[in-house]
């Protein structure tokens, strides 16, 4: 059963390198990111894991945990760990997962069959606190990832998920937002007491509330 926006991110309990972790405990009322690894000693991993553990104080700046994936052995866990450190200058500083009988992989649908019936894709998960799904990305095995663009949404979700508040395109953190509809103008008054400039009467920007 596919998982979607919206929905409860499965629990589940799993071996890992920082030792055996249930999610929900791990989380503990946090937001966080899950996300796997097709199989340990592959180039893109190398790569997505070392830069994901050198912007690991921005995601710990949002109060955000993150959690690797991936269906190899704990015991291969420790020389791919090195390998990372090696080649991409940062060691791995959050819990991997060794997800060997599938089970994660499974609940959140991470397996790809027209790819493989046993290898994941490159699938990302961010969960809020109350331990619904918020993102889902899935990217090919051939594409890594953007970690700075899983930061810059964070940002998103939790400034919309405070206020009464959507980004636009390409937003940053600092940047000018847009109002709900469903917010009347006479209510803008009360939550957005900096202004707005209605560029239509459905778009209208303003400052960053909590800014």
């Amino acid at each position: 059963m596919s998982l979607h926006i919206g929905d409860i991110a499965p629990d589940f309990t799993a071996e890992t390198t920082e030792g055996k972790i249930n999610f929900y405990d791990y989380i503990d009322g946090k937001w966080a990111v899950l996300f796997s690894h097709p199989k340990n000693f592959t180039p893109v991993c190398t790569t997505e894991l070392g830069y994901t553990a050198y912007l690991k104080p921005q995601f710990e700046a949002r109060g955000v945990k993150v959690l690797g994936l991936s269906v190899d052995k704990l015991e291969s866990h420790e020389p791919w760990s090195k390998d990372i450190e090696e080649t991409q200058g940062t060691a791995l500083n959050f819990p991997l997962i060794a997800d060997t009988d599938r089970t994660v992989a499974t609940l959140y649908d991470m397996i790809h069959p027209n790819a493989s019936d046993t290898v994941t894709v490159r699938s990302v998960f961010i969960v809020g606190p109350d331990k619904k799904i918020k993102l889902i990305i899935t990217y090919p095995q051939s594409a890594g990832r953007n970690v700075d663009e899983l930061l810059r949404v964070i940002d998103s979700l939790q400034l919309t998920a405070g206020y009464s508040v959507s980004t636009p395109v390409d937003w940053k953190d600092g940047e000018d937002v847009i109002i709900v509809p469903a917010v009347s103008d006479e209510d803008a008054k009360q939550k957005f007491p900096k202004g707005w400039k209605a560029i239509k009467p459905y778009l209208r920007v303003t400052p960053q509330p909590n800014k």
